[in-house]
C-alpha cells in the first residue's frame, strides 16, 4: 500500500508480540495480494486486465470491499468511485508517476472506460462483470479496509485494547492500560489557525483525506481531475473503511455539498477548506453532538 502501518496493544508480559507481528503482516500481505492496485500480480490487478465480457470471481476480501465502494459510489452520486484506475494512471497518482498535465483528450478518453456504472456485482455469489477496459484503484477505501482486517485479527488473537493505524487511518478498541481510551488527534494542516481536535477512539475510527502532504492528489471521478476546495477533512465511523471511503467522498463534493451530504448521512466530519481570507473549519451536527 505504500505506506506503514503500527499497532500498540495492552497484553500481558509473558504474550507472544514477536508471533502476533507475524500474523499481522501475513493478514496485510493478504490484502495487498487481492486489492493492490500496484502490484501487477494482484486480484485487482489481475481484473483490469481481464477480457471484456468477462465475470471474475472475488475473493471474501475483495468482495466486500468492492461491495462498500458500490454503495458509497451511489450514496454519493459518484464523488467516490472505486473504478477510476485509468484516471489514477492518467495522473501519475498510482504506480506509474507522470510529469505533465493530461490534456483534456486525455482526461476525456479515461473518463469514457471509467465509473462505477460500468460495473455489474453480483452481492450474493461475488462475481465482479468487466465491461472492457474497466480499471479499479481502491486506493481511498483498501487502507481502511486493513485497518478494520486487522483489528478482527487482533480480537480472534484475544487482543482486546489496542490502537491500529494505516497510513494515518486508526481504529482504537478498548482502553490503555491506564484505563484511557486512546486518544489521537485529528490532523490539522500546517499553518492552519484553527485549534487542535483530539478524540477518543472508544470502538471509534478515523481517516482524513488532505492536500497538505501529498497535493491535491484526489481525484473527482465526475470531471477527471483533482479536487482542490477542501484542504483536509476527517470522517469518524465505527468502521475505518466506511470512513476512508467517505472522506475521499467529501473532499470530493467540497464544503457545501460535502456538508449536506454529510448531514444526510448522519457522518461524524471536520472538513478544513479553503477561503480567500485562509482556511474555515466546519464540524458537521454529529460530530459536534459527539463533542458536545
Amino acid at each position: 500500500m505504500g505506506t506503514v502501518w503500527r499497532v500498540r496493544c495492552a497484553v500481558p508480559v509473558a504474550f507472544d508480540t514477536q508471533a502476533l507481528r507475524a500474523v499481522i503482516a501475513r493478514r496485510l500481505a493478504g490484502l495487498v495480494a487481492e486489492l493492490s492496485h500496484w502490484e501487477p500480480a494482484s486480484r485487482l490487478s489481475r481484473f483490469n486486465r481481464a477480457a471484456a465480457g468477462s465475470w471474475v470471481k472475488l475473493p471474501r476480501d475483495f468482495a466486500t470491499v468492492i461491495a462498500a465502494g458500490l454503495d458509497i459510489a451511489a450514496r454519493s452520486g459518484g464523488a467516490f468511485d472505486p473504478a477510476i484506475g485509468r484516471l489514477v494512471d492518467l495522473w501519475g497518482f498510482g504506480p506509474r508517476p507522470h510529469t505533465r498535465v493530461p490534456s483534456d483528450a486525455d482526461v476525456a478518453g479515461a473518463l469514457a472506460v471509467s465509473g462505477w456504472q460500468r460495473l455489474a456485482f453480483d452481492r450474493s455469489a461475488g462475481w465482479l462483470h468487466q465491461p472492457g477496459g474497466v480499471a479499479l484503484d481502491l486506493s481511498g477505501i483498501a487502507k481502511g479496509y486493513a485497518v478494520d482486517a486487522v483489528a478482527r485479527l487482533l480480537w480472534e488473537q484475544d487482543v482486546a485494547h489496542t490502537l491500529v493505524e494505516i497510513g494515518g487511518e486508526c481504529l482504537g478498541l478498548g482502553v490503555r492500560p491506564d484505563l484511557d481510551p486512546w486518544w489521537v488527534d485529528i490532523e490539522t494542516p500546517p499553518g492552519a489557525d484553527i485549534a487542535p481536535l483530539r478524540v477518543a477512539l472508544h470502538g471509534l475510527a478515523v481517516a482524513t483525506s488532505g492536500d497538505y502532504v501529498r497535493g491535491r492528489h484526489t481525484l473527482d471521478p465526475r470531471t477527471g481531475r483533482p479536487a482542490g476546495a477542501v484542504t483536509s477533512l476527517s470522517v469518524l465511523h465505527p468502521s475505518a473503511m466506511i470512513a476512508d471511503a467517505w472522506a475521499s467522498a467529501l473532499t470530493v463534493l467540497g464544503p457545501d455539498a460535502g456538508a449536506a451530504l454529510a448531514t444526510r448521512e448522519g457522518l461524524a466530519v471536520r472538513c478544513v477548506y479553503r477561503v480567500e481570507a485562509g482556511v474555515r473549519e466546519w464540524l458537521s451536527p454529529a460530530l459536534a453532538a459527539m463533542l458536545a
